[in-house]
């Protein structure tokens, strides 16, 4: 069989960001993604080998997005302002994005060069910003490692409405991630 004309990988995996965006990672299956696009399912397999590789390439494609929004935000700054900027940059990717933000969580497969590829352009963004800490090699993991944890614990609680006091929540972001950077210091004589 024949591959539908306009019909590609790209497209494939956009349209399935947009079904989990909408309706969450589990609602993307390839009876699913076939609806959307109009095909019946058997002809998907022209351009993905499975649900599997979908959502290895919606993980792909996801950490690509969430690297271009915080490599934009950060441009021009250093220091604190660009931890700010990739901070905010982070959160508002995983309130605009939910679904496919879930696809950029989990840990790259081994010897999927592709997924490692697209995990190292995130962790090499934050270090070369952490550089401006002089923390050290391991520091700076340590230091990534941290951010990681505090934006995406706070995208979390954001996303399942644990905020629901009526203040400003990114005003909340914003002094979590100062109190982050002041506690940077600490991390050099360890």
């Amino acid at each position: 069989m024949s591959p539908r004309a306009g019909l590609d990988r790209r497209t494939l995996v956009i349209a399935a960001a947009e079904i989990a965006d909408h309706e969450g990672i589990e609602a993307v299956t390839l009876a699913a993604l076939a609806n959307k696009l109009g095909v019946r399912s058997p002809s998907l397999y022209n351009h993905i080998n499975g649900l599997q590789e979908l959502r290895t390439q919606l993980a792909i494609y996801g950490l690509g997005e969430l690297s271009n929004a915080m490599n934009n935000a950060a441009k021009g700054f250093s220091g604190d302002a660009a931890v700010q900027a990739m901070g905010r940059a982070y959160v508002d990717f995983a309130r605009s994005r939910p679904g496919l933000y879930e696809t950029t969580l989990r840990a790259p497969e081994q010897a999927n060069t592709e997924l490692e590829t697209a995990s190292d352009h995130i962790l090499k963004l934050i270090i070369h910003v952490m550089k401006d800490y002089q923390l050290g090699d391991e520091g700076e993991i340590h230091a990534v490692r941290g951010l990681r944890s505090i934006l995406h614990g706070f995208a979390s609680l954001e996303q399942k409405g644990g905020f629901g006091m009526a203040l400003d929540t990114n005003v909340s972001l914003s002094r979590l991630i100062s109190t982050y950077i002041a506690g940077i210091g600490n991390m050099k004589s360890k």
